[in-house]
């Protein structure tokens, strides 16, 4: 778990962006009973899919949690599906291992 600055650092936006995120409904931290926002693996890699669907494929805010919405109805990952069968020579899978490997000093 990552508090926001640690976050906002392993996918590299502003923690003001994560807040936006927030209030959309596209991520859902937890809370501490002090009221800090606490990001999961699983956040961050939502963090990683919304920062390549809106910049790499333009697809708005409002298009991306319906896509969420439709991953959750379907119970299946249609994003990683629709790109398995793309040819990904033009089009990168956002690279949801990069953060894993560059931890910021600090992060647990």
């Amino acid at each position: 778990m990552y508090v926001i600055s640690v976050a906002a650092e392993l996918v590299r936006v502003h923690p003001r962006t994560l807040r936006i995120y927030e209030l959309e409904g596209l991520i859902c931290p937890a809370r501490t009973r002090t009221n800090i926002r606490l990001y999961s693996e699983n956040d961050i890699r939502r963090v990683l899919w919304i920062r390549h669907l809106t910049r790499n494929l333009g697809v708005n805010l409002a298009g991306v949690r319906v896509l969420f919405e439709l991953e959750e109805r379907l119970g299946t990952r249609i994003l990683e599906t629709l790109y398995e069968d793309r040819d990904t020579s033009t089009d990168q899978l956002p690279d949801t291992d990069r953060y894993e490997t560059s931890k910021p000093q600090g992060a647990k």
